[in-house]
């Protein structure tokens, strides 16, 4: 029998999709300018670490807001890491 969500699951869900859909912008942004030279390594390394870890915690509390919110962030943001690696790669100068 599936349960209903309460206050609590429906509160976690809107921050989930609140806190997921600000990456959304600017990966989009990385990929259509391939611009990501601005964009901090170290932080994006870190957040998304940070991320790989709260979805761990997220799948052992089987807690789904928190499972499905770090999946999508850190697909978004494990994205503008790889970007990050990669424009800015192609975009050292040649010696």
């Amino acid at each position: 029998m599936v349960s209903t969500l309460d206050l609590t699951q429906v509160v976690g869900f809107a921050a989930a999709l609140c806190t997921t859909v600000a990456f959304l912008p600017q990966a989009i942004k990385a990929w259509c300018t391939r611009s990501v030279g601005d964009l901090s390594l170290f932080t994006f390394l870190v957040f998304t670490i940070g991320v790989a870890c709260w979805l761990a915690y997220g799948v052992l509390t089987v807690d789904w807001p928190i499972i499905l919110a770090n999946l999508v962030t850190l697909i978004l943001a494990g994205s503008i890491l790889a970007m990050r690696l990669v424009f800015a790669s192609r975009a050292a100068p040649k010696a």
